[in-house]
């Protein structure tokens, strides 16, 4: 079958894929909500890069190296826990502190910032055996048989990436808008307990997951 036939289907199943929660929608979730669109941006940006390196890794069978491989499961199993544990940590700690006085006013975000926000991003994703695994179940579907598998591959990644941005940052700024009331000191604090809770929880989930 012809690629451009193919494409309604993949982008129907890219949609449903980006929709269902998980580490990516919580990160999103909770940078919009605290920090506003602008600050959600290099974490989307993060995510969306580590998903095309999964996705040349894939064309190029890196990735089934990876999902067929007990000893490189368990690690990127074992890194993406704790590193999804840590954020979670963090985020019980911030809830933990003396709330603020009054409504905290959307923080500046430098370049260092930026960077911090954006490799979160990355490592989450990339940490993430699942993403290994689906990436090697996912997109073979569609990719024609005629067609070189890489360059094929890595096309169909960038479609991916562009619908997914496009997604996620509509997501990140319906939050934004409602930034003002996540940021009151009371819903803060409550945001901060919750997220953590679920950042802690898909950690724990990775760590005991299974191929």
């Amino acid at each position: 079958m012809d690629l451009v036939a193919l494409l309604p289907g993949f982008v129907v199943a890219v949609l449903l894929i980006s929709a269902s929660p998980g580490p990516a929608m919580a990160l999103i979730f909770r940078r919009a909500a605290l920090h506003g669109l602008r600050a959600a941006v290099p974490t989307v940006l993060g995510l969306e890069a580590g998903l095309y390196m999964w996705a040349l890794c894939a064309g190029a069978g890196l990735a089934a190296i990876v999902a067929a491989s007990e000893a490189a499961f368990i690690a990127l199993r074992v890194a993406g826990a704790a590193f999804l544990i840590y954020l979670g940590v963090k985020a019980w700690r911030t809830a933990w502190r003396n709330p603020a006085p009054a409504e905290e006013a959307l923080p500046p975000m430098g370049r260092q910032g930026w960077w911090k926000a954006f490799g979160e991003g990355v490592v989450v994703m990339l940490a993430n055996p699942k993403a290994a695994v689906f990436m090697v179940a996912f997109y073979p579907q569609f990719v024609p048989a005629d067609r070189p598998l890489l360059a094929t591959t890595a096309l169909l990644a960038a479609a991916q990436v562009l619908v997914e941005t496009a997604f996620y940052l509509t997501l990140a700024a319906a939050v934004g808008r409602a930034g003002a009331w996540f940021r009151r000191p009371r819903i803060r604090r409550r945001l901060e307990a919750v997220s953590g809770t679920v950042l802690v929880a898909l950690g724990l989930r990775l760590a005991t997951t299974t191929r």
